[in-house]
Formats: C-alpha cells, structure tokens, sequence
C-alpha cells in the first residue's frame, strides 16, 4: 500500500508537470528531501527516480520557460566556483572511491541550486518551493513528533519511517532542519498567497511548529536544542510585543521541563562542558586533526578527508573532591561534525571562504531587505516578513551545522537558491529608492529644462512598481510561462 500511495502521488505529479513545467522543480525538491525511493519496498527502489525528475526540471524549463531572467546572480557564480571546486578535489581525493560516493549527491545538489532561481521569477513560484519543501519535510517531521509523544524517541533510536540513517533521516540533521524551517512555517501561517489563512490551515501549520519542535526532544540531539534557542531570540526581535512573548515563552519552558524524559535532560546537561564527555571530546579531537591537515593540505582532501584521522581523545575530568582522573582515549576515522570544519577538510582554504561567501551574502542582503521594506503595508506587506524569515533560517542553520557536518544537505541549498529568486523579484518589481537628500527628481530637472515663459503640460504620472496589475501582466500565467505558452 505504501508504495501504491507513493507511486500514485509521484505520477499524479509529473503528469501534472506536462501541463505545467514548473512542476517538475517541485517534485524534485519533493524526491530529494523525501526520498520516496527509499521509503519503498520494490517498486520505486528499483527505478533512478532522482535522475528522471531532474532531467525533466530542466528539459521542461528549457523548452518552455522564460528565459530573459536566467542572468546569474553573483551568489550563482560563486556557487559555480565552488561546484568546480568540489569536482577538482574529487578527482584528487586522498579516498577516491568515497569520495565519488558523495560526489554522486553533492553536484545534483549544487547544481539544482544554481539553476532554480532562473525559474523563480514570480511570488507564487517562490512561495510554492518553500511550500513544498515544508510539506516535503512535514512527512519526516510529523511521524517523528508522533513517536516522540508515544514515548518512541532516544539518541539515534527514533525511527523516521526508514533504517538508514542518512542524509534528511539523521538525527542531528532533522533536527537542525526542522528547527530552521520554524520561521518560514510562521511566515507561510500569515502571508502565504497561495494556502489561505483559514482554521484549518492554520491549525495544520501550528500543529507542523510543534512536530518540528518535538524532533529535537525525541532525536535527544543537543544540536537542535540550541537551535530552539537561536529561533526563540530571533523572533523576539520580529515580536511586537515582546514582554508577552518573553512570558509566554517562559511559561511554555517551565510548564514543559517536568513532562520531559529524564534521558532527555540527563544528555542535555552535557552541554554544561565537554570534559569526560566522550561525543565533545571527540569533537574537538578532530577539529584540531583538521586545522593540522589544512596546513599540509591547504586545497583540501577532497570528500570523506577524514577517514584518514588518528586520534588521541583527552577525557580527563575532576571528580568532587578535586581528584583530576586522566582519561585518554583512541579513534580513527571519524567525522568533521561541523560543516566548517567539514569544508576545510575537504575543499580546503578556498572552498571554505567560498562557503562563507555564499552564506554570509545572503543573510546580508535579506538584512537589507527586511529593514528596507518593513514600514511597507498593503500589497507589498509580505516582503519584509519574507526576508525576515528566510534570514532567521539561515542564521539558525549557521548555528546547527556548527555541530553537524551538513555542508552540501539540499536543503539549505533550496533557501540559498530562493533567497536568489526573491532578491531579484524584488530588485525588479518592488524596487525602492533609498531616499537621497542630494538626488534631483526628475519633475525638477525637466523643469530646469524648460524656459519659464513657455507653459508646461502637466507630466503623466507613471505607473507604480507597486502595482499588483503590472506584476500580472509580466508574469502571467502564474505556473507557465510569461509569453502565455
């Protein structure tokens, strides 16, 4: 029955996208946070599912999308370096066949990211990736949060529908992820133009909030507990009236803590400090191994670098009476756990600055945005929360993969690539003029021009950016084409 429904709902999709190509973009982001593939038994397992949808993404805009907005950004251009990049260290990877392995995800990764925002040229096509990729992650998150409250949870137990705990299905990464979409569910509640604002819906995206809230608890991760704490101050800056937020979420703390599992807080109090703590100590074993490789190998060891670590762990830690215990302990091969490191490591120097480039950019310009447009009311009232939102994702994800290696994951790539496409909409149909005390209108300059006994037709106002009119007439049919095809 499973891969019935599977099959059932892929297909509809694709059938779909024949009519409307855009399609074929959502149902990859759909195949790759979901992996259907992998949740089925024979059917779909056995058929390249990922690479048919991706092809057909990119046939489908080629032949019948809009091209005049496919100039690359400068943000696109440096994913470009850095994709070649990654292709040059896996021809010369300290572990050649490991590192094809995770070449073999990583490019198709890179690469739908430089190309989507060639298709995000409208706001429904915006907002219906970050829709699907909050329903794609939905299905994750939602049977997690069940199980978490049947009692179903712990540190690498939680099962999330499939055995293999990889990419979306591992636990630091659902947990950081699910953390990080919490801005754009509240922005999707209030100003989605294409989910309207009724009961049900709203109900079902605060019941998604709490699924996603619940993941962190339930995968017993320290990461996403601290990720639930970067979103809680982030909002408190978007929060109006901030004094009732603080008590609400205070009571929400305190009335929470007691029904919480006693492994729970026993693996949080970890946090406190890293002596005697193996997972910590481990961490930053291997954080000082990869600044070390870095000086002899300032290019990186392309993918999986350190399976070539050999470690010596210190774990000494003080007992209650002062007695410092001498604990060493040994490892090899064991994984960056920090998507910073992770790049170091294994893009090198340059694949690290290029990391931080694209990353810091764009937390940058959706600052930019949100403060220029946050007065803005009526049509154009759904821009600042927009960039508020995809900014506090970001920031969360910079947090989060401060503890687990998720560099190259798809999913921070889709809000990179609609981050791209947002901030050329707006550059193109809501730009506004900073104000410059310096800077003549054009009334005033044409006046100047005119002798002042010749009298003057009054100048025809032209039309507003703003106007919801000439958006449609740019961009109809909203999930076609702009030419009508």
């Amino acid at each position: 029955m499973r891969d019935l429904f599977l099959i059932s709902f892929l297909v509809g999709l694709l059938l779909a996208g024949f009519r409307r190509p855009f399609l074929f973009v959502l149902a990859y982001i759909y195949v790759d946070i979901v992996s259907p593939q992998r949740l089925s038994y024979y059917l779909l397992s056995s058929i390249p599912v990922s690479l048919i949808v991706f092809v057909a993404a990119f046939v489908g805009w080629a032949l019948n999308d809009d091209k005049t907005l496919s100039k690359p950004s400068p943000r696109q251009v440096v994913l470009v370096v850095l994709l070649l990049l990654c292709g040059y260290t896996t021809m010369t990877a300290d572990f050649p066949e490991a590192a094809a392995e995770k070449w073999s995800w990583v490019w198709k990764a890179m690469v739908f990211s430089i190309f989507m925002p060639a298709t995000l040229y409208t706001r429904v096509r915006i907002e219906a990736v970050l829709l699907f990729m909050l329903l794609s992650l939905s299905s994750i998150a939602v049977v997690g949060g069940a199980k978490t409250l049947a009692g179903g949870g712990g540190y690498g137990t939680l099962n999330l529908m499939v055995a293999n705990n990889s990419g979306m299905y591992e636990s630091s990464t659902i947990s950081a992820f699910a953390i990080c979409s919490l801005p754009l569910i509240l922005y999707v509640v209030k100003y989605s133009a294409i989910v309207p604002p009724t009961l049900f819906s709203r109900l079902y995206w605060y019941a998604l909030a709490f699924a996603c809230l619940l993941i962190p608890i339930g995968t017993q991760t320290r990461t996403g507990l601290l990720c639930i704490v970067l979103a809680a101050l982030l909002e408190l800056r978007a929060a109006k009236r901030r004094m009732l937020y603080i008590g609400i979420m205070a009571a929400i703390v305190v009335a929470g803590i007691p029904f919480l599992p006693k492994s729970y807080t026993e693996r949080m109090d970890t946090i406190q400090g890293y002596k005697g703590d193996a997972s910590a100590s481990t961490r930053l074993a291997v954080w000082k191994w990869t600044i070390d490789y870095a000086k002899d190998h300032p290019f990186g060891g392309g993918f999986n670098a350190y399976l070539s670590n050999k470690l010596e762990i210190d774990m000494s830690y003080k007992t209650a009476d002062g007695t410092v215990v001498r604990v060493v302990g040994y490892d090899a091969g064991r994984a960056f756990h920090n998507s910073y490191f992770e790049m170091l490591g294994e893009q090198g120097y340059p694949g690290l600055i290029l990391f931080l480039i694209v990353h810091l950019v764009g937390i940058f310009r959706m600052e930019s945005i949100r403060r220029t447009y946050r007065k803005v009311e009526g049509a154009n009232a759904w821009v600042s929360p927009l960039a508020a939102a995809l900014q506090h994702s970001h920031l969360i994800y910079m947090l989060g993969c401060s503890f687990v290696g998720i560099a190259f994951q798809p999913y921070i790539y889709y809000i990179i690539a609609v981050e791209i496409g947002f901030d050329r909409y707006v550059q193109m149909h809501i730009k506004k003029r900073a104000w410059n005390p310096f800077r003549k209108r054009r009334r005033d300059i044409e006046a100047e021009e005119v002798p002042e006994e010749e009298p003057v037709e009054p100048e025809p106002e032209p039309a507003s950016p703003l106007s919801a009119a000439g958006e449609r007439r740019r961009t109809q049919p909203r999930w076609g084409t702009v030419n009508g095809k």
